[in-house]
């Protein structure tokens, strides 16, 4: 088997740290992304493979160079997947998060993706393959109180990652948007912001929901290595899916979207369908 080269970002714990490992262990090469030196040398020692550590924060004005900089110098040019893991969730009422922490939340989460998907797609184009990994969320698939700015931060990534995987399948390069339910990361811990709560009117839906999340944290029902290994599983589909959503709350979540979305089509359609211009015009 010959080995492959990934790129995973926020390789620090969670997803990223579990799937560099199993690449590795693969015996592929992998580059596993952190945003501090002092991560570097125990992400190097997971795996008796070749993990390259390398400190980079997705949301830095010279990423995008830098990141085609070390495929270049220093793999030949070669990059077979890229997956976007580096992100976080931003928790609160829509209203309660200020301006600052709605505009961080989508430059890592969206913006950092999009800098790493231009990064490696020069170098797959070229070598007429490629699969790019976004690992989004159920929440880009279905809103809930209490998390809307990281919704639509995942949203954005789901589209993005739909539209892509059109545009580059005809280049040999596919893209799949992974949708995990609740894991057992760090996610709802200290990798989250929680903002306060002082407006009594989202006592009981925005607040409510996030106290919910934060006490889940550490005993989600997700296994992170059973998640990391279905990932892997992915990249060695001859034609991968453009969804993968992850674990039975999310598989029950994005049923019951689909259902009640059909359903209020289907009850408002007499008000929406006749808003075009008759056929003959």
């Amino acid at each position: 088997m010959k080995a492959k080269v990934w790129l995973i970002t926020g390789c620090s714990k969670g997803f990223g740290r579990e799937l560099a490992k199993l690449v590795a262990d693969k015996g592929h090469v992998v580059i596993a992304t952190v945003r501090n030196e002092t991560e570097v040398a125990g992400l190097e020692t997971l795996s008796k493979g070749k993990i390259k550590g390398w400190v980079l924060d997705v949301t830095e004005t010279e990423a995008e160079n830098r990141t085609q900089r070390l495929i270049k110098e220093s793999f030949d040019g070669q990059v077979d997947v890229l997956v976007n893991n580096a992100g976080y969730g931003s928790i609160g009422a829509i209203e309660e998060i200020n301006d600052e922490e709605i505009k961080r939340q989508f430059s890592v989460n969206v913006f950092g993706a999009i800098s790493m998907i231009k990064a490696v797609l020069p170098f797959m184009r070229a070598r007429k393959t490629g699969h790019i990994l976004n690992i989004t969320s159920i929440a880009g698939l279905n809103g809930f109180p209490g998390i809307g700015i990281y919704n639509g931060s995942k949203f954005a990534l789901e589209g993005i990652g739909e539209a892509l995987a059109q545009e580059v399948e005809p280049l040999g390069i596919y893209v799949t948007n992974v949708e995990p339910g609740p894991f057992r990361t760090d996610w709802a811990g200290t990798s989250a912001t929680y903002a306060p709560n002082t407006l009594a009117d989202y006592t009981e839906t925005a607040e409510k929901n996030a106290k919910a999340i934060e006490k889940v944290s550490g005993n989600q029902i997700g296994d992170p290595l059973k998640a990391v290994q279905a990932m892997y599983a992915l990249t060695q589909l001859e034609h991968p899916p453009v969804h993968l959503p992850l674990g039975a709350p999310a598989y029950k979540r994005i049923r019951l979207k689909l259902e009640a979305f059909r359903a209020e089509i289907d009850e408002y359609e007499y008000l929406g369908l006749p808003t075009d211009y008759p056929e003959e015009a």
